[in-house]
């Protein structure tokens, strides 16, 4: 609940609240589609534990699309229903979270060669 924010300025809000504000504004236009540019930069672990429910919740109360672009995989991991992997521009794998997490080219790629042997 943001209510009692009202009278703060959005630059004055905290990281985490300032994430749930813009995605707040963005839901106000009823969009099909959300893109998201790394929702979870400036986040500590809590916070972006708080997002992915948001963001989950979101996702299944609008039924809204989300194209997300982000480093942080736990992040990814519990918000995304298909991910698409990108390694210098190139789809390396896709799929599920399962999927994806277990993939040789993905964990050379993101862990290096010695984590994938």
């Amino acid at each position: 609940d943001l209510g009692h924010f009202a009278d703060t300025p959005a630059g004055d809000l905290p990281v985490g609240l300032r994430r749930r504000l813009e995605i707040g504004r963005a839901l106000c236009l009823e969009p099909r589609l959300l893109l998201l540019d790394e929702p979870g930069a400036g986040l500590d672990a809590r916070e972006t534990v708080e997002l992915a429910r948001l963001l989950a919740a979101v996702r299944d109360r609008f039924n809204v699309t989300m194209l997300v672009v982000d480093h942080d995989m736990a992040l990814i991991m519990r918000i995304c229903n298909r991910i698409y992997v990108l390694d210098y521009g190139q789809i390396i794998a896709e799929g599920t979270p399962e999927q994806v997490q277990g993939d040789p080219e993905v964990v050379r790629a993101y862990l290096g060669q010695a984590a994938a042997a």
